[in-house]
């Protein structure tokens, strides 16, 4: 008997794939909410993907739970513990709100999580998961934007694109599906990540190399990147738009 035991114990699939792993593989990834407190949660939430992402350069995350954009700071620490700290948030009302309090209600409880087969689980001590999350894949067609862009328009300024970046146009290179960016701005390298969802695109704010530039060119650009929603491929030419209107145009290099 006791045999079998150690047999069973050796082979137990559910032991195996809940072996703690490093934080890098739960960073700067997308995760889809799949189960809240044990019940299962619906594909989408009022027509969006419920989604938790960790932004490993600022140790910030974004969520939604398919009404208002969550966000705020998360530390994480040796034996897989991990602390979230809640910043502001949207104040809409919408459908489904239960959803949304109890992913808040998670985040603030949760002390620690474990992964394995794709799947993270945030918990509580050894109590049941809390929430439960499972990862995105990139869909095919948003890795059309992987590679090096070239801007070539910019909304906004009265001042000439030439007249903006006189010296460097300013280039965004994708990686996907580990959702980073990164690039120049016409003055300083750049790096971010974003979160994606179909032809829906957030950024997180930039991280950027320090020389002093001239002119209104990158503040210009990094603050039009924070405005993006959507995003539109055509060939060698990518629209990123604010609502409807494409504020940014880039060129495939």
């Amino acid at each position: 008997m006791l045999n079998a035991c150690s047999s069973l114990n050796k082979s137990n699939p559910s032991k195996e794939n809940s072996k703690p792993m490093s934080n890098q593989v739960i960073t700067d990834k997308k995760w889809k909410l799949i189960e809240l407190e044990g019940k299962p949660v619906a594909d989408k939430i009022n027509g969006k993907e419920p989604f938790i992402l960790l932004q490993k350069a600022d140790n910030r995350y974004s969520a939604s739970a398919g009404c208002n954009g969550l966000g705020g700071n998360f530390e994480i620490s040796d034996n897989n513990r991990i602390k979230f700290t809640q910043g502001m948030s949207t104040m809409m009302a919408c459908d489904h709100m239960e959803i949304e309090t109890g992913l808040n209600r998670a985040l603030v409880t949760a002390d620690n999580y474990t992964v394995g087969d794709n799947t993270l689980s945030i918990n509580k001590g050894r109590m049941a998961a809390l929430a439960r999350f499972k990862a995105v894949t990139a869909p095919v067609a948003s890795k059309a934007l992987n590679g090096t862009w070239e801007l070539d328009y910019i909304s906004g300024p009265r001042i000439a694109f030439n007249g903006l970046y006189p010296n460097k146009k300013p280039t965004i290179i994708f990686d996907l599906p580990a959702t980073k960016a990164n690039g120049n701005s016409g003055c300083n390298n750049y790096n971010t990540t974003f979160t994606i969802d179909g032809n829906n695109i957030r950024f997180a704010d930039p991280m950027s190399t320090k020389m002093a530039c001239e002119g209104i060119g990158e503040a210009t650009f990094f603050k039009t990147l924070k405005t993006i929603s959507k995003y539109d491929v055509s060939g060698t030419t990518l629209n990123l738009i604010m609502g409807d209107i494409a504020v940014m145009r880039f060129k495939k290099k």
